[in-house]
């Protein structure tokens, strides 16, 4: 399901910064080469992250999904001069194609990836966060959640990407869908839980922005 306009998210497009050299060819690559392309975060989505980070200023980053570095590169971006982003992947068949795109990067030296388990990485990680961004298995989106909140600096951040799950969220159709009822569960524990403020972004599919009180 679209939620924009193909038209109006391309005008958008044409007044937004455009993407880098960089992020553009890794775009094409991962398009041409790696499976579910449409899991790159891509231009649009991209340039919110990238804003979001640079509004932040964040010395250290979360990232749980790293898929082939697109939206990494693009909250690298508002890092301070000692900052630090620490990305996770399960996938270790893209590993090396995220890694060479990631070390052609000006910000290589401050984005390191771990492949494996996020749920075992990130505790091992001794850091309070910034910034945090899930764009990983819909299944684990609480538990994520609930492993980083208290490492979570008082007014970090903590962005969720595809909580809409293309309309999926809204159809009943979909009750016994075992992504589905993870998301609308996670998307009720963020509304209810007093320790965030939150925000239901419908860009895309659908982002959870979530800021610790």
């Amino acid at each position: 399901m679209d939620f924009l306009d193909p038209k109006i998210e391309q005008y958008a497009l044409e007044y937004c910064e455009p993407e880098s050299d960089l992020l553009k060819e890794l775009n094409r690559q991962t398009h041409l080469n790696i499976m579910q392309p449409r899991m790159l975060s891509g231009h649009l989505q991209g340039r919110i992250l990238s804003s979001y980070s640079k509004a932040i200023k964040p010395n250290s980053i979360l990232e749980i999904g790293t898929y082939t570095g697109y939206s990494a590169l693009c909250l690298a971006e508002g890092l301070t001069s000692n900052g630090i982003l620490h990305t996770i992947d399960l996938n270790k068949e893209i590993a090396s194609f995220t890694q060479n795109f990631i070390n052609k990067s000006e910000n290589n030296l401050k984005i390191k990836c771990h492949t494996g388990n996020a749920l075992e990485i990130i505790p091992k990680i001794n850091l309070k966060w910034d910034l945090v961004f899930i764009d990983a298995d819909k299944e684990n989106y609480s538990n994520y959640f609930d492993l980083v909140i208290e490492q979570v600096k008082k007014g970090g951040w903590i962005i969720a990407d595809n909580v809409l799950w293309s309309g999926k969220v809204l159809e009943p159709s979909y009750k016994n869908d075992l992504e589905t009822q993870s998301l609308k569960n996670f998307n009720k524990k963020v509304k209810s839980d007093s320790r965030v403020s939150n925000l239901l972004l419908p860009v895309r599919d659908g982002m959870m922005i979530m800021v610790k009180k």
